[in-house]
């Protein structure tokens, strides 16, 4: 399948798939009669890590990736998981609250504190779920959601953004359309032909793309959903080549060859046409937004900023397809939160694949 070459900026291709674990663990005896060592903590990638963790998901209470020492730690509560956990060469931390616990803490405040300009994720390395307010929620709002925060206790903690909650759509360059502009993500292929992702919220105010304002239509959007989630698939009109690689605006490029879930603690860099490249840390995972528009679920949390127009744009690591820019509040100059929607679940949605 041959892709077109979109000018001013590069495309980017998605598909699944998921790094072999290189480093194991091993057990040493010192004599015949020296009890085992502890199983060694291994040294990890961030995409090992994510790979890893999702093999420790029954019986423990969330994980996150140590980049500067470079391990999975996974939250236990019982020392059988941390067995486990220790066996295949991750760091068991014992905390407090497990995910069922937190989980009820985020259906309290979906059912009792859905109010726009808020959000809430659960932050593993805290043991706790994050509650931000922006700067809109104020008064009988506010006090409400003060109210059902105090009232789980240590499960939960609220803060409070300068920012506004928003979908980062804008007008600029980039994937034009007659009413609104943003940034393309991801190209992948279904059913045999070429098409690209972008945010949800874009598919809904653009039907006919172009790479350029006023310009040719270059593909028209088959199918958005948002709000609920914030994806977007759209269909090439035209021929060409579609290069699978992140635009850095360096004169270089990253190649993308693969999708992959994000790990909380894991380095990320954001393309997108208006604030170009920037990096940062996965926050959050399964993040809640209730923007003005609607609640969207399932996000991916971040300190990476983000602006108007860069909706839509690609978040990586490395050679991985993490997450489309959904929305945020600040900016980069002041910074603030951005959330993505995880690529994963668009393909999987879509039946796309790799192009």
């Amino acid at each position: 399948m041959n892709h077109r070459r979109i000018p001013s900026r590069r495309i980017v291709v998605a598909g699944a798939g998921a790094l072999a674990l290189a480093a194991t663990a091993t057990l040493t005896l010192a004599s015949a009669h020296a009890a085992p060592a502890t199983p060694t903590v291994a040294k990890l990638t961030s995409a090992a890590a994510t790979t890893l963790a999702s093999q420790l998901k029954t019986g423990t209470a969330g994980a996150y990736y140590d980049s500067q020492a470079k391990k999975l730690v996974v939250n236990v509560v019982s020392e059988t998981a941390a067995k486990a956990v220790r066996a295949k060469g991750a760091e068991a931390r014992f905390v407090t609250h497990t995910l069922a616990q937190l989980d009820s803490a985020r259906q309290t405040l979906k059912s009792k504190a859905t109010i726009p300009g808020t959000s809430w994720g659960i932050d593993p390395v805290g043991n706790k779920v994050v509650v931000t307010a922006d700067r809109t929620v104020k008064g009988a709002a506010l006090d409400r959601l003060t109210e059902v925060t105090k009232s789980l206790g240590d499960r939960v903690e609220l803060r409070h953004s300068k920012g506004t909650f928003t979908p980062f759509i804008g007008g600029g360059d980039a994937i034009w359309g007659s009413s609104a502009r943003c940034s393309l993500g991801f190209n992948v292929v279904k059913d045999g032909q070429p098409y690209f992702l972008t945010a949800g919220h874009c598919g809904n105010a653009v039907k006919s793309w172009s790479d350029k304002q006023g310009g040719s239509e270059i593909a028209t959007t088959e199918d958005s959903k948002f709000p609920g989630d914030d994806y977007s698939l759209a269909k090439y009109t035209g021929g060409g080549e579609h290069p699978s690689e992140v635009d850095l605006y360096n004169g270089s490029t990253q190649k993308i060859t693969k999708a992959a879930d994000a790990t909380v603690g894991e380095k990320v860099q954001r393309s997108g046409s208006t604030t170009q490249v920037h990096d940062g840390t996965v926050k959050a995972l399964n993040a809640s937004v209730n923007y003005q528009e609607g609640t969207v679920e399932g996000l991916i949390q971040t300190d990476v900023c983000a602006e108007p127009g860069d909706s839509g744009g690609a978040l990586f690591d490395g050679e991985s397809a993490i997450g489309l820019t959904s929305g945020g509040s600040g900016d980069c100059s002041a910074g603030g939160e951005t959330f993505f929607q995880p690529v994963p679940e668009a393909l999987k949605a879509y039946g796309a694949q790799i192009g």
